[in-house]
């Protein structure tokens, strides 16, 4: 039986354009935050790990709050896109400020300034503006397939905008005269490009009827009278959420070591401007592979088999792309990074109508709906994941000897310690997705339980 369609083409797109204003975020930070913290104001790479550390603890308490906020929330925008809408004016702000360091300042107070909007931007903020554009995947449409397609576009969005501020932003600096000020005029037209981005994608979509998001209401009581504390109970007690935790987890510490590649590039191969070169290589085959997901779905007969096949496959590029670093070849590099980057697109494309399953799973085995606060693991595994890999990027970067303030050479420790933060965590990273890959068939265990209610 052909499942009911919920969205037009307008909506997807308009769903999809979202990420373009998560992206300017988040890319931004992962990509440049820490080589503009070290060269352009001359902070420690280590003391700047450890505030990134700390400031995660206040990331983990916030997700699961801002999710089951979501959750509780009624308004006739509907559950979720006012905490997307108005948050990220707050997103905007911060992530402004964690460029615009006074450099007069004694260093005490530059790292105080970093810390507390770092903080705001991500416990806070980014938090609650994440998650409620996640929870939109459930909250839009319950066709599966339109899910896919959601989830597929948004990446291509994503990656699409990641490709273009890594390949643009050295330039857009050095335009600008590469100072401090110039890292200001950069971030504040990111910040005008996210807050229009975000806007229109809240515009562009209606979030279904309660009636129609919760069909069995029997349950409605309880499902709107649960506290923070069993929301965060009926998360642990789901196996899926937990595997796709650690999957967010591990692919966000993944992009955070290849982030590392602004450091590897000017240092390792002495050329920065090969950054552009490998994001597309990274981000393109990305973009291309996104868009053939939901035809690859359709033809295996679900989401399981293709995102544990293309992990395996993106792990064994990995480990030849440490092979063609080793051996000096940049073109064979490029190709498997490329190979890599495929392997892992049917993840990226599909993460989001896997969420969206696993709370299915919650609400067949206890009767309640989580929607926001089961997106909470979007958000967490992101910030927690990302800002982890950026704090001991930059512990491991002080440990090697490190020197600050843009200078041309670096000690040959540093070096090596490059090498293995760019070449051989990534591959182990993409190992452990693979294994975690092969435990989350969430799709056979709702089939099961739907086929024991009807007995």
């Amino acid at each position: 039986m052909e499942q009911k369609r919920y969205l037009k083409w307008y909506n997807m797109v308009g769903y999809g354009s979202g990420d373009i204003a998560g992206n300017v975020v988040y890319a931004f930070l992962t990509f440049f935050i820490m080589i503009y913290l070290t060269d352009t104001i001359g902070l420690n790479s280590g003391i700047v790990g450890t505030l990134m550390a700390v400031a995660k603890i206040f990331d983990g308490i916030s997700d699961v709050f801002f999710g089951s906020l979501i959750d509780k929330t009624k308004t006739k925008m509907g559950k979720a896109r006012p905490w997307m809408l108005f948050p990220y004016l707050g997103c905007g702000v911060c992530l402004f400020a964690v460029f615009a360091i006074p450099t007069s300042w004694g260093k005490v107070a530059q790292y105080t300034f970093f810390f507390i909007f770092y903080v705001m931007l991500n416990a806070g903020f980014y938090t609650a503006n994440n998650i409620a554009y996640s929870a939109l995947t459930a909250l839009v449409t319950k066709n599966e397939d339109e899910r896919v397609q959601l989830g597929s576009l948004r990446f291509v969005f994503a990656f699409t905008t990641s490709t273009i501020i890594q390949a643009v932003t050295f330039g857009l600096v050095e335009h600008f005269g590469n100072t401090a000020q110039a890292w200001r005029m950069v971030a504040l037209i990111y910040v005008i490009i996210g807050i229009i981005s975000n806007t229109v994608s809240v515009l562009s979509l209606k979030e279904l009827p309660e009636d129609e998001n919760e069909p069995e209401k029997e349950n409605e009581a309880s499902e709107e009278r649960y506290s923070l504390r069993q929301a965060a109970g009926l998360l642990i007690k789901n196996k899926f959420y937990l595997l796709i935790l650690g999957v967010y987890l591990l692919t966000q510490l993944y992009t955070a070591f290849t982030g590392v590649g602004t450091y590897y590039m000017t240092y390792v191969l002495g050329d920065k401007d090969l950054m552009g070169r490998f994001a597309t290589a990274l981000n393109v085959p990305m973009i291309i592979g996104l868009l053939l997901v939901p035809v690859l779905i359709a033809k295996l007969g679900g989401m399981y088999k293709l995102n544990y096949r293309g992990y395996a496959l993106a792990t064994i590029a990995r480990v030849l792309v440490i092979v063609a670093a080793y051996l000096g070849n940049i073109p064979m590099m490029l190709i498997f990074t490329a190979i890599a980057s495929f392997g892992m697109c049917p993840l990226q494309g599909d993460l989001n109508a896997v969420i969206a399953s696993a709370s299915d799973y919650t609400y067949l085995t206890t009767g309640k709906r989580i929607d926001g606060t089961m997106y909470s693991c979007t958000s967490l595994g992101v910030k927690i994941g990302g800002g982890l890999g950026t704090a001991i990027s930059g512990w491991l970067l002080a440990a090697a000897g490190f020197i600050e303030g843009g200078v041309a050479v670096q000690p040959e420790s540093v070096l090596s310690m490059l090498n293995v933060m760019y070449l051989w965590l990534p591959a182990i990273f993409c190992a452990l997705v693979t294994f975690l890959l092969t435990k989350l068939n969430v799709e056979k265990a709702n089939a099961l339980l739907l086929k024991e209610k009807q007995k």
